[in-house]
């Protein structure tokens, strides 16, 4: 089967006076239809950064220096930004960490919903566009009558299942799920972590999960990439990685997860990994 999307030696610099930064360093994966990947790190290590670079969103001064995004054999790196817009939300979607700042305080729920899609130039009755809402609020659990809230009036965890809403409204190939859970209480991440998985697997689509906790990795991906200071230091099976850890770093993730039988231990901790503002060229 080949993979929807193919991340191949990528290349994302961001210029300083010492010289470029390597935020993201040659780093090289597959994704296959459906699957559930994993990418884990430091802050800082480049995760986010892969995913803006994915979704042709990397801001001045920064750039891609070099590599290829293929998504379904189109390198979206060749595209011009009309058609990498296109592209956007209708083949390759993001969910940001933070729903507070993703959707406008001052526009109803329902417009927010619609705006996407009347962007790729979906053309909705009003009576086609109420029962497309109501269908597309209830698919991640949420009564239709949120489309006429203001984001003020949701809790965070229903914020968070709008702005999955909004990511799978034009049935892309591929969701990016950058720390969707963020800042929210344990009962509540499980709620978006299951509406994540259940519209993934509506749709059929391949999912990124970026984050740091390795519990939650456990739960939700088939795969997992460890990151560290702009590379991929291991990839493998989920259960490979938690069995088997590879690589140092792995293993220190590994040992820093909580222990039933080592309650009273400190989490250990490794070197520091070398900055990425020190990692210049000549």
């Amino acid at each position: 089967m080949r993979p929807v999307l193919e991340v191949e030696d990528l290349h994302v610099h961001f210029p300083t006076s010492r010289g470029p930064v390597k935020a993201v360093d040659g780093v090289s994966f597959a994704l296959q239809p459906g699957e559930r990947l994993g990418l884990i790190g430091e802050s800082g290590s480049g995760k986010s950064t892969i995913a803006l670079a994915i979704m042709r969103l990397i801001k001045p001064p920064g750039s891609i220096a070099g590599g290829r995004i293929l998504l379904a054999g189109t390198d979206l790196l060749q595209l011009d930004e009309e058609a990498a817009r296109q592209r956007r939300l209708a083949e390759v979607a993001l969910v940001t960490q933070g729903a507070m700042n993703a959707l406008n305080p001052v526009i109803r729920i329902r417009h927010q919903l619609l705006d996407g899609m009347e962007a790729h130039g979906v053309q909705l009755s009003k009576r086609e566009a109420k029962e497309q809402l109501a269908a597309l609020l209830d698919s991640v659990g949420l009564r239709p009558e949120v489309a006429d809230l203001y984001p003020h009036q949701l809790s965070g965890g229903m914020k968070q299942r709008v702005c999955i809403a909004t990511a799978i409204s034009l049935n892309p190939k591929v969701i990016i799920a950058d720390e969707p859970t963020s800042a929210l209480d344990v009962v509540v991440q499980r709620r978006v972590m299951q509406t994540l998985r259940t519209a993934q697997e509506h749709l059929g689509a391949a999912v990124i999960l970026i984050g740091h906790d390795m519990g939650l990795m456990a739960q939700f991906a088939d795969r997992v990439a460890v990151m560290r200071a702009g590379q991929i230091v291991e990839i493998n099976d989920v259960r490979e990685i938690f069995a088997r850890p590879q690589h140092p770093y792995t293993r220190l993730l590994m040992d820093s997860l909580p222990s039933l039988d080592q309650r009273d231990s400190l989490l250990r901790s490794g070197p520091p990994a070398r900055p990425a503002a020190e990692m210049t060229t000549p």
